[in-house]
C-alpha cells in the first residue's frame, strides 16, 4: 500500500471519482481532499459532503479569495491581462505539512491546466510523485457517472450535461457539449455571470480610481479587491460585457474553442489601459504593450513560477508608480467604454493639445524635427535614384 496523496479537489466529478480510484486503483491508505475557494460559484458544504462519502479521509476547505486577488488577480491587472488560478501553490503546500507521496490533479492530458497544476507542484514541492488519474485511463463522462453512482456518490452531472465549466472570482471559463463545434453559436444557458445583451438596462456610468496601478474603488466607495471584482462583476455583468468567444491553441498542439465571462476583469482593463494612456510615457507604453501578450502566454502554458514572470511583474510594477487617478467607465451592452480619465500625474497638458485659442505647441520647431527625421528617407531615396541611372 501507498501512503498519502493529496488531492486537488473542486467537488466535481472527475476529482470525486479521483478519491475513490486513488484507493482502488492506486492504493493509496490515505486521501487528503483539498478544495480551494478562489471566489467560485459554489455551495462547498455540498462538495465538502460529497468528497467525504467519496472516501476521503479529510476534505480541506481553504479560502484564498483575498490572496488570489492580491497575488494573483493583481498581477494579472498590471499586466492588462486575464487571471489563472494557481490553486496547486495551496495544494503543494498541505503536501508538504503532511509529507505526502503524492499530489494528485483532475485534468485531462489535452489542456494547459495540466501543464499549470505540475509546473506549480514541482515548484512548491520538487520531487514530489504527481498523479493524474484522468490521464493514465481516459474516461467517458457517461463511465465516470455510472461509476460514481455505483459506489454512492453523489454528483451533480448527469448523463448529457453540455458543459465543462472552471470559473473563479475573475471569471468562469466554459467548454465541451456542443461548443466543441466551432461554427455553434453559444447558447444563453452557456452563461452565469453575463446577461444577454437584449435585457441590458439603460447605460450607466461608474467612476473606477486606482492608486499605482490598481483599482481601489469604485463610485468613491473604497473596497479590497476581491470585494471591488464582486461589485464589478454584477454591474457591468448586468450589460452582457466579459463574454469571449474563441478558439485557443493549447501547448499540446491542438485546438480548442473557449468562452468566457469576465465582466469586471474586462471592465478594469479597459479602465486601467485607459489610464496608463493618461499617465505613461511613449516609451514605457509602448515596452509594456509588448511585454503585457508574452505574460499572459507564459501564465496560459503554466509559467506562474518562472523567473521571468518575476522580471516581467518588476517591470510592470515600475511603470505603475503614477498611474494613480480616475476613470469613467460607460457600461453599455456589451461594452464598457472609457468616457473620462484624469490624474494629477497626467502627461496630457491641454494647452499643447488644443486648437483653440490660447494653444502653446511651438509650431515653428515641428519644422526642423519634420527635417532632421526624413533625413534617412531623403538618402535612400537619393540611393534609389543612383541606382536606377
Amino acid at each position: 500500500m501507498n501512503g498519502i496523496a493529496v488531492l486537488a479537489y473542486s467537488g466535481g466529478l472527475d476529482t470525486s471519482c479521483a478519491i475513490a480510484w486513488l484507493k482502488e486503483d492506486y492504493g493509496f491508505e490515505e486521501v487528503v481532499a483539498v478544495l480551494v475557494d478562489v471566489g467560485q460559484e459554489a455551495s462547498f458544504h455540498p462538495a465538502v459532503e460529497r468528497g467525504r462519502l467519496a472516501g476521503a479521509d479529510d476534505v480541506l476547505l481553504l479560502d484564498r479569495k483575498e490572496a488570489f486577488a492580491d497575488e494573483q488577480v493583481a498581477k494579472a491587472l498590471l499586466a492588462n491581462a486575464l487571471s489563472r488560478p494557481v490553486i496547486a501553490e495551496a495544494v503543494a503546500e498541505v503536501a508538504l505539512e503532511l509529507g505526502a507521496d503524492a499530489v494528485v490533479h483532475g485534468c485531462t492530458g489535452k489542456g494547459n491546466d495540466q501543464l499549470r497544476f505540475e509546473l506549480a507542484f514541482k515548484a512548491n514541492y520538487p520531487g514530489v510523485k504527481v498523479i493524474a488519474p484522468l490521464r493514465d485511463r481516459v474516461w467517458t463522462r457517461d463511465a465516470e457517472i455510472a461509476y460514481a453512482e455505483e459506489r454512492g456518490i453523489p454528483v451533480e452531472a448527469k448523463a448529457g450535461s453540455p458543459y465543462s465549466v472552471d470559473d473563479n472570482l475573475f471569471g468562469r471559463a466554459i467548454e465541451a457539449g456542443i461548443l466543441e463545434d466551432p461554427w455553434t453559436a453559444p447558447p444563453e444557458d452557456a452563461f452565469l455571470l453575463t446577461a444577454d445583451l437584449a435585457s441590458a438596462p439603460a447605460p450607466t456610468d461608474v467612476i473606477v480610481s486606482f492608486e499605482e496601478g490598481l483599482p481601489v474603488s469604485i463610485d468613491g466607495e473604497e473596497l479590497p479587491l476581491y470585494a471591488l471584482v464582486g461589485v464589478l462583476n454584477e454591474r457591468a455583468g448586468a450589460y452582457g460585457i466579459g463574454r469571449i468567444d474563441m478558439v485557443e491553441n493549447r501547448a499540446v498542439g491542438i485546438k480548442s474553442r473557449e468562452l468566457y465571462e469576465a465582466p469586471a476583469a474586462l471592465a478594469l482593463i479597459a479602465a486601467h489601459r485607459a489610464l496608463e494612456e493618461l499617465v505613461l510615457t511613449k516609451g514605457e507604453l509602448e515596452v509594456k504593450r509588448e511585454l503585457e501578450p508574452k505574460w499572459a502566454k507564459l501564465i496560459y502554458d503554466g509559467g506562474w513560477f518562472a523567473p521571468v514572470r518575476g522580471a516581467y511583474d518588476a517591470f510592470f510594477a515600475a511603470t505603475q508608480e503614477l498611474v494613480t487617478g480616475d476613470v469613467r467607465l460607460s457600461l453599455q451592452p456589451g461594452a464598457a467604454v472609457a468616457t473620462g480619465r484624469r490624474s494629477e500625474h497626467a502627461l496630457y497638458s491641454e494647452s499643447l493639445a488644443s486648437y483653440g485659442t490660447g494653444e502653446t505647441f511651438p509650431h515653428d520647431a515641428a519644422e526642423g524635427f519634420i527635417g532632421i527625421t526624413a533625413l534617412e528617407t531623403e538618402l535612400v531615396a537619393a540611393r534609389k535614384r543612383v541606382q536606377v541611372a
